[in-house]
């Protein structure tokens, strides 16, 4: 990695921690930082010419893989007609006619430029709608680096040290409320106690930010059954999982429905982009609509409008039918070849997202995520990235497919899987 490595020592004289997104600086699992030069399909090049699988996908977004021909030519033919244009254009609506079309509780739509602006105004809209302050979120789970949510964090929070980060006010961080991600019963006693202070909930439906970690049954109806009773509103953070693990995101999956749904990455096919969505009472308070201002410069570019659009077209009932036979294929191969050398490993997936841990336990919530073998995992980590292969730099972020992750790319992995495992 000799190009990697002094582009890395040149970038942490210009860029803190010489990146500019926390988990990408290798800190968990030590070494220079792969520096990517190309993707396409299911591989990416580095600088130095090296071939790997690539199981981090953007971090989700690359439900097609990288250099999809259909999304690209969406983005050129926008590019021919400009970049931005700070007034309103027609593929603003047809995005907003798309996500509507898919996500049952999406009346109206609002277009912004990330996941964290998604969230962060989702969270204000729901404290103007209930004139209430407090709010409820679970331990582990990630809402976006806003100063309200960077309150036991997941993801790169948890990798690189407090995550109550030093900047975010107490008296801010003091109307965030946390409880344990599947525990409902504490979540109820919280709600018997204040529960006409809280304003919303905020949930991952499946908590992609400290691995993959699904909701037990009972678990998300009982959020409903409590906000509903409380005079609080729901809301399933779906940046990561909406689009990803069925064509209308895990509401689709679930007999719940939430009041407001966040949004981004696979909405952006690759291009930066969020939105927030839900019933047409709560979006149309909204600035112009209504009081509650959010605004953005850049929100509803068309060149992310164009990409998400392209994407979201060719995600049809076959695409998510690949996506899941290929997650399965990968997730009974990784169990299969650790039961073979008495390796415990628990794997959390839906879909084409997944996460093994190296657990003899089930992974439920945040301590069991802390408590799986993580030096184990590092060790592994640089066994598949010296096998061609790939992952997150953390043991507490997600691994993606996309539908150009094939037989024989699944077979590739595996392959490499079984000499990781050996070396361990």
């Amino acid at each position: 990695l000799d190009r990697s490595q002094a582009v890395f020592e040149a970038a942490q004289r210009r860029i803190p921690g010489g990146v500019n997104s926390p988990v990408r600086a290798y800190k968990s699992v030590g070494g220079t930082p792969v520096h990517i030069a190309s993707g396409k399909g299911a591989l990416v090049r580095d600088l130095d010419g090296n071939e790997y699988v690539d199981l981090v996908c953007s971090y989700g977004p690359l439900i097609l893989g990288h250099a999809p021909p259909d999304v690209n030519a969406a983005v050129a033919a926008a590019l021919e007609k400009g970049t931005t244009f700070g007034a309103p254009t027609e593929g603003e609506l047809s995005l907003a006619e798309e996500i509507c079309s898919r996500v049952g509780v999406a009346e109206q739509v609002r277009l912004v430029n990330s996941g964290t602006e998604a969230t962060m105004s989702a969270l204000r809209l729901a404290r103007a709608a209930t004139e209430r302050e407090a709010f409820l979120k679970f331990n582990g789970c990630y809402h976006g680096h806003g100063d309200s949510f960077l309150v036991k964090a997941g993801s790169g929070a948890l990798t690189h040290g407090d995550p109550d980060s030093p900047g975010v006010p107490r008296a801010l961080a003091a109307l965030t409320w946390v409880t344990e991600y599947n525990d409902i019963d504490e979540t109820r006693a919280l709600f018997e106690r204040s529960g006409d202070r809280i304003a919303c909930v905020f949930v991952e439906p499946i908590a992609g930010n400290m691995g993959t970690v699904l909701p037990e049954p009972g678990f998300l109806e009982g959020l409903r059954e409590l906000c509903d009773r409380h005079g609080a509103l729901l809301i399933f953070d779906e940046v990561m999982t909406g689009f990803r693990v069925a064509r209308g995101g895990y509401a689709e999956l679930s007999a719940v429905q939430p009041d407001l749904v966040t949004l981004g990455k696979v909405i952006g096919g690759g291009m930066p982009i969020g939105a927030y969505a839900g019933r047409a009472d709560l979006m149309s308070q909204v600035s112009p609509a209504g009081p509650v201002y959010q605004a953005g410069t850049l929100s509803g570019n068309p060149i992310a409008v164009a990409a998400g659009l392209a994407t979201l077209r060719k995600l049809d009932a076959a695409a998510y039918v690949r996506l899941e036979r290929s997650g399965k294929r990968l997730d009974e191969g990784l169990a299969r070849i650790a039961k073979a050398r008495g390796i415990p490993l628990a794997t959390g997936r839906q879909g084409s997202m997944l996460c093994p841990y190296f657990s003899n336990r089930p992974v439920r919530h945040f301590d069991d995520v802390v408590a799986s073998d993580r030096a184990t995992w590092t060790r592994f980590f640089r066994a598949m990235l010296e096998g061609g292969v790939m992952l997150p730099p953390s043991p507490f972020e997600a691994w993606f497919l996309s539908t150009a992750h094939d037989d024989a790319i699944i077979d590739r992995v595996l392959a490499a899987a079984e000499r990781a495992f050996e070396s361990l």
